[in-house]
């Protein structure tokens, strides 16, 4: 008796899996989708037709002219002795110690006015430096123009894409005491 029940049971699942599955309505949904949808294609535009003109120069100057490129390569020549002497003093004098560390590394804590030069108080690893104008301090050659009660204004000199080098003002400003008391 057993056995002729799992029997009928194994017979129903055998059947049921050859009913119809859903597939061939999936089908016809899609191939009706595809009927009736018309995609929608952009035109594009007709390209502008090119008319090449003659160089009528009469009153212009000649862009093949020798002397353009004299006077260019004159020009960059100049460029390049003043990028020469901006750098120049800077790799003659003798590194100060707040220029081994990046600008991004060094906190501006505080500022006081020692007989009447002001001065800044930088927190560096720890430490507390004192600077006045004229110092020097970060990676790109920093030297300090000017110190308020509220920041610090430094002139860098970087080198630009081109890679010429170039003075850079950037202002380093006081940090507010925000650490938490433990």
């Amino acid at each position: 008796m057993r056995l002729h029940r799992w029997l009928i049971a194994a017979g129903v699942i055998v059947l049921g899996g050859c009913g119809p599955s859903g597939e061939d309505e999936l089908r016809q949904w899609m191939s009706e989708l595809r009927a009736t949808t018309k995609p929608r294609v952009t035109p594009l535009t007709e390209p502008k037709q090119f008319f090449p003109q003659d160089y009528t120069a009469e009153n212009g100057v000649d862009p093949f002219n020798p002397m353009k490129l004299t006077q260019a390569l004159r020009r960059e020549s100049s460029q390049g002795v003043a990028n020469a002497s901006l750098i120049a003093p800077e790799m003659a004098r003798r590194k100060e110690p707040l220029e081994a560390y990046p600008l991004d590394a060094v906190k501006m804590v505080g500022s006081l006015n020692k007989t009447g030069t002001p001065t800044a108080l930088l927190s560096v690893d720890k430490l507390l430096y004192q600077v006045r104008v004229g110092n020097y301090l970060g990676q790109n050659y920093g030297k300090i123009v000017g110190i308020t009660e509220t920041n610090m204004r430094l002139r860098e000199i970087v080198q630009d894409p081109s890679g010429d080098w170039v003075e850079r003002m950037t202002t380093l400003d006081l940090q507010e005491g925000t650490e938490v008391k433990k």
